[in-house]
């Protein structure tokens, strides 16, 4: 693999088994997707890992169909699924199943080759509730060059995680993606209580000696931290198909413009137009209309 550089979604990959059938999920392999459609797709992979069964066959062809690639060791334990139900208005649950093959992914000869070519790697605390991947993920991220973009995408689930592993998780960090109700949480469980969201952003950043910080706030705009510039984008109003994946969009996005050299308010932008794209359109993985890509160059 010698002097090729990869961004790498790494963590769960999942099924949401849904009333209408199933849907590959998880994030790290829709952020690699996005990254990929900007960086070309031979340089973004998604890492985690496979049960020994027909769902783990279903990932890869579903994988292969996006033009995605992976590194996915098979382990002995089941592909992981969501079970989604809706209630009468609509409002989804979600039954993330425990102890399947995204919870044991190994740290392997080839993860580690990739670990050290890693220009940008985008992790969450979803994949780190069982020891297993938390220390492998940890691993990883310790195994990456000094140069590399480490961005925790934090992503709170259900109980799925603790003030030690987000703690871990910063430490390991240089830009943390964070939205509004996730900042609320963090602020309880780190005790910085009556600040404003602005200032609790000013506070992680320098707390956690962060490169940047990115704030999302659903339709209320997005923000940009970086020491000494702050960026905010207004959210576009658009036809929702589904908002599935556009988070994880606007992170591949954002990870990829910043790469390709732009400057935080130009990254920023771009992603939101991506993100807003994605919304438009069904499922998580939509091909990028031309233009978009061409703002990335």
């Amino acid at each position: 693999m010698s002097d090729k550089r990869y961004v790498v979604g790494l963590g769960e990959a999942l099924w949401d088994v849904l009333p209408e059938g199933k849907k590959l999920g998880g994030a790290p392999a829709n952020f690699a997707y996005h990254a990929g459609q900007f960086l070309g797709s031979d340089n973004a992979i998604a890492i985690s890992a496979l049960g020994e069964d027909k769902l783990a066959e279903e990932t890869i062809s579903a994988l292969e169909e996006h033009g995605l690639k992976y590194l996915m060791p098979r382990v002995p334990y089941p592909t992981g699924t969501v079970q989604v139900t809706l209630d009468e208005q609509g409002i989804p649950t979600y039954d993330i199943k425990e102890n399947v093959a995204w919870d044991n992914i190994p740290f392997t000869p080839e993860i580690e080759e990739i670990a050290r070519n890693c220009r940008a790697v985008c992790y969450g605390s979803l994949a780190q509730r069982n020891v297993v991947s938390r220390e492998n993920i940890q691993r990883f991220l310790d195994a990456t060059p000094g140069d590399c973009m480490k961005i925790f995408d934090i992503n709170l689930r259900q109980q799925f995680y603790n003030k030690e592993i987000i703690q871990e998780s910063l430490r390991r960090c240089n830009v943390l993606k964070i939205n509004d109700e996730e900042l609320v949480i963090i602020g309880r469980m780190f005790g910085y209580p009556g600040l404003d969201m602005e200032n609790k952003c000013w506070l992680i950043l320098g707390k956690y000696n962060l490169d940047m910080l990115v704030l999302t706030c659903g339709t209320n705009g997005s923000y940009v931290f970086k020491p000494g510039e702050m960026s905010f984008q207004a959210t576009p109003k658009v036809e929702v198909a589904d908002t599935v994946g556009a988070g994880d969009s606007f992170t591949g996005s954002f990870c990829a413009a910043i790469l390709a050299g732009k400057p935080i308010h130009e990254a920023h932008k771009l992603a939101v137009e991506v993100s807003a794209y994605v919304c438009t359109q069904n499922g998580a993985m939509p091909t990028l209309p031309a233009e978009l890509l061409d703002a990335a160059k």
